[in-house]
């Protein structure tokens, strides 16, 4: 499926049809340069989700939660990582294996132990602002 978004206005649509994607698949990997708006597009999700949890950039915690009222949500910012034994030491696979929906930005370093199963985003930054939003 392939996007065009001109504004955060236009997150919730493309949001709804990830949610429909989440029922079977529940691991997302995000891919787009910084300030791209992953992070952005990730707390359109969740809202979706019905989550109240505040819902920001884990960047230096590695992993955020946020509980919606039938689920766990796990969100990993992977850019400030070295290496993968950093992620091995948290348990990445348990999170992983949990069966709970896992958003994934800055995938590059874990992309050997994605399952087969998953899904990828990738967000452009296009002219005025706007952004192309690819998922597969």
């Amino acid at each position: 499926m392939e996007y065009i978004v001109n504004n955060v206005d236009d997150l919730p649509m493309i949001a709804k049809e990830v949610v429909k994607m989440l029922n079977k698949i529940k691991i997302v990997a995000l891919y787009g340069s910084l300030g791209a708006g992953k992070t952005t597009f990730i707390k359109a999700i969740c809202k979706e989700l019905k989550t109240d949890d505040n819902v920001n950039s884990p960047s230096f915690s590695i992993v955020n939660e946020y509980v919606t009222e039938n689920r766990t949500i796990y969100h990993f910012d992977l850019y400030r990582l070295n290496n993968i034994n950093e992620l091995f030491d948290i348990g990445f696979e348990e999170y992983f294996d949990s069966g709970n929906v896992c958003f994934i930005e800055w995938p590059q370093i874990v992309e050997d132990y994605l399952p087969k199963e998953h899904i990828n985003i990738t967000i452009s930054l296009l002219e005025n602002g706007k952004r192309l939003i690819l998922i597969k």
